[in-house]
């Protein structure tokens, strides 16, 4: 779920410094009282109004991404079982293959099918 944004925050807070209760603010602006309760704590304790920042991971393919495109390039036919086994045999890298799958999407890569 999404956090709620900076200005949606204010607006809470602005209705709960007006003297409108934690009941009828959750209420009228459709979100639960431990929320609202929650968003008043952080206020009071940190002086922050703000969500907090999402932190992203990097993945754990990125290290291995030109391996992956210069294999992709010599084989572009190559199923995901054998680049695994390459992975593996080559790096010594053990990765499962919706990881190879997720990365070559990511590397915007599509492996041509054998007819």
């Amino acid at each position: 779920m999404k956090a709620y944004s900076k200005e949606r925050r204010g607006e809470v807070l602005a209705a709960c410094d007006a003297g409108v209760g934690t009941r009828e603010v959750a209420l009228q602006f459709g979100v639960s009282e431990s929320w609202v309760r929650r968003v008043k704590q952080e206020r009071r304790e940190q002086g922050k109004v703000e969500p907090k920042t999402t932190r992203l991971r990097p993945k754990c393919w990125e290290p291995y991404a030109e391996w992956l495109l210069a294999k992709l390039d010599e084989r572009p036919d190559i199923y995901l079982r054998e680049l695994q086994a390459a992975a593996e045999e080559e790096l010594g890298w053990m990765v499962s293959d919706v990881t190879l799958s997720r990365a070559c999407r990511a590397l915007k890569r599509t492996r041509k099918k054998r007819r």
